[in-house]
């Protein structure tokens, strides 16, 4: 692979963990682009000397575009991660979609779809994108502890996080044999902001987890993980 002042990535959603990593990786020397829809996050984004990029991470064609705008400006993409909210707007009913037997139909639409949707928009696009572009490539998709596990009143939360697992395996699993190391993040705890964070020993810290996706993104071909799981010790842990 190139040396570190020659690799660049891209990161969706680069608010909160997306700016962490964003951070981590120009302190190593990256070349960074960040694309995101609001103002404020392409402005963080440029003030770190990346390029900023207004995207959606559910439309594969944005996802497309923003990966052939990061490599017109750097020459390639070697890193790209989803770090993006897989909700977007106005999620339905209580937190997690609430019991299966009271959900609104739309509950569906807005707790499950979406994430899974996200998911496939930006693995299938930068899959594509990756083999074409040939050579060594990451792709890191970040998910919770609910891709584990279903819990009683987030049922709806759990099949959108199942649905992100499978793709980003499959994916994993499809594009290995072409140099593609496909990987799935799961941060199994709340993540503190990156902004004025109260250090809750019980909450995943997104520098630390910047760590983690750095530790993906620069393994060798013949050390390849494709699933890690981050839970804080101050959490519980289900193995």
């Amino acid at each position: 692979m190139s040396g570190a002042s020659e690799r660049t990535a891209l990161v969706f959603g680069a608010r909160n963990l997306g700016r962490a990593v964003l951070e981590h990786l120009v302190e190593k020397g990256w070349n960074v682009a960040g694309a995101a829809r609001s103002d404020a996050t392409l402005e963080g984004v440029a003030s770190l000397g990346g390029l900023a990029l207004r995207s959606d991470v559910t439309d594969p064609d944005s996802v497309t575009e923003a990966l052939q705008q990061t490599a017109e400006r750097y020459g390639r993409v070697d890193l790209a991660v989803n770090a993006a909210s897989a909700y977007g707007g106005t999620r339905s009913g209580p937190f997690g979609g609430g019991p299966i037997a009271d959900a609104a139909p739309d509950a569906f639409d807005s707790w499950s779809a979406a994430p899974a949707r996200s998911a496939f928009a930006f693995l299938s696009a930068a899959g594509r994108f990756a083999v074409e572009q040939g050579g060594p490539a990451t792709l890191v998709q970040v998910t919770g502890g609910s891709a584990r596990r279903a819990m009683p009143g987030r049922g709806l939360w759990a099949a959108g996080a199942f649905g992100v697992r499978a793709i980003t395996l499959a994916a994993a699993q499809e594009l290995r044999e072409q140099g593609i190391h496909v990987a799935l993040l799961i941060v199994d705890a709340g993540i503190e902001p990156f902004e004025g964070a109260g250090g809750d020993p019980a909450t995943a810290d997104p520098r630390e987890l910047a760590k983690a996706v750095a530790f993906l993104a620069e393994q060798g071909a013949r050390a390849a993980t494709h699933e890690l799981q981050i839970t804080p010790l101050a959490e519980r842990w289900v193995p």
